[in-house]
């Protein structure tokens, strides 16, 4: 491994990184926000509606983010395989994560439909456990094409043809915005299904997001000599073997990760329901503004894979920095609008004007300071997660993830919540905790793994 002056200037990699990073950033905002259109529309159906409903949207989409990471080995694979000249490994790779994708997913989509065992479990209130339910049974049969998505875009980055998912996701939210007007509240003839006609909407999304990626990529003819969608029956075992290698520790630090803030949601509802429906205007917010930064991350993770598998730590190095740099910059513009804007955000979600709503204005509008104030860190986190996988370094993630987010941010959040008695601001505070250690941590860990001399 060469480290000496990096194969591209500094203003080529910018470019090339943001050649990749802008489409896939674009499209990680569209696609979430499919759950922030059906959050905001919850909101105009009462503000239970918005807690139970935002939970479940949130469960939903916390698990397939933890499955996400389970496949992420199919684009630092596919970028090695490229740079190193076999293009034969690309297609197996892919065919190989979307086997994957259904082992993953249909167990998961098993559990989901019957929501019902594990959030009465948890301390929910049955209205919130009926609600939910209605909503996850619908959106369960969602994972597998929202996972198989994930797989086919992680290869169009490793490609660097990402304008086509874009385009793609930006015509899902489209559909999935006029499907809830539809279904959700009964225009053009159809019934009022509220929260399962939102579901219904978000499920079609889901699965055009994927039928349109995977004929596109079937029909292109510069994706012809990879032989994508041939053999598909085919098992490959030791590629499969090496996508779960990967896969294994990378969903693990993903769940630690989602698993935190998804428990701090949790912990938000025994508070009560004006509490949980703050949070949940809080965090679908941050949970949009964060899609940029976790855009850059698969960036991120082709780029400092390509260089990789040429053999040039110095451009690997240099392909890191680029994207931590970049998305701590974009965050602290983000976080300094939330700081400025905190009313309008939260009465984009309520109607300001009804006596209900104070109260969650009330609570939401601290929590909101606290986490504008972390999404600056959020941006060194991801980007120093997704430069990681690019090295496949994997395992060591997954404990200093565990450090930071359960044994430093959730244990600080209970602490602060519950005995300090700061409730869901206390929550907020611990969790914001950890994402600072864990990006501190992923920084240090890939300055260490690409500093100079080192093989």
């Amino acid at each position: 491994m060469t480290v000496c002056a990096p194969k591209v200037t500094l203003r080529q990699e910018m470019r090339a990184f943001l050649g990749l990073a802008i489409p896939l950033a674009l499209a990680q905002v569209a696609q979430a926000s499919t759950g922030l259109v059906d959050t905001v529309m919850m909101g105009w159906l009462g503000a239970a509606t918005l807690a139970s409903g935002g939970l479940a949207s949130m469960t939903f989409f916390a698990l397939l983010a933890t499955a996400m990471g389970g496949v992420a080995g199919v684009s630092p694979l596919v970028s090695e395989a490229l740079g190193a000249g076999r293009p034969k490994a690309v297609g197996i790779l892919i065919r190989q994560g979307l086997w994957l994708t259904l082992l993953i997913a249909l167990p998961t989509s098993l559990v989901l439909s019957r929501s019902e065992l594990f959030l009465s479990h948890l301390g929910q209130a049955p209205t919130t456990v009926a609600l939910a339910k209605q909503y996850l049974d619908v959106l369960a049969w969602g994972f597998a094409p929202g996972l198989g998505f994930a797989v086919l875009r992680g290869a169009m980055a490793s490609l660097a043809d990402t304008g086509p998912v874009m385009a793609i996701v930006l015509g899902a939210t489209l559909f999935n915005i006029l499907g809830n007007y539809v279904l959700g509240f009964g225009h053009w003839g159809f019934p009022r299904l509220e929260l399962t006609g939102l579901a219904l909407a978000s499920l079609m999304a889901q699965w055009g997001m994927f039928l349109s990626l995977a004929l596109y990529m079937a029909g292109r003819p510069a994706f012809q000599p990879y032989r994508i969608f041939r053999e598909l029956h085919r098992l490959d075992l030791p590629k499969l073997g090496a996508l779960v290698n990967l896969g294994i520790p990378t969903g693990l630090s993903s769940a630690l990760e989602i698993g935190l803030f998804l428990v701090v949601s949790y912990l938000m509802g025994v508070l009560g329901v004006a509490v949980l429906a703050a949070h949940q205007i809080v965090f679908q917010s941050l949970f949009v503004i964060f899609m940029v930064p976790l855009g850059m991350s698969f960036a991120a993770t082709a780029r400092v894979g390509f260089w990789l598998g040429q053999g040039d730590l110095s451009a690997a190095r240099q392909a890191g920095r680029v994207a931590i740099g970049l998305g701590v910059g974009f965050m602290t513009v983000a976080a300094i609008l939330l700081l400025a804007f905190p009313r309008a955000l939260v009465g984009f979600f309520l109607d300001l004007s009804h006596p209900e709503s104070q109260e969650v204005l009330r609570l939401a509008l601290p929590i909101l300071v606290v986490a504008a104030l972390s999404q600056v860190l959020d941006g060194a986190q991801k980007t120093a997660s997704g430069a990681l996988l690019g090295l496949k370094d994997t395992r060591i993630p997954v404990l200093l993830s565990f450090v930071a987010f359960w044994g430093i941010g959730l244990a600080s959040g209970v602490a602060l919540g519950f005995p300090l008695q700061l409730q869901g601001t206390g929550l907020w505070l611990g969790q914001s905790l950890g994402v600072a250690v864990s990006a501190g941590l992923f920084v240090w860990r890939f300055h260490h793994l690409t500093g100079p001399g080192l093989p």
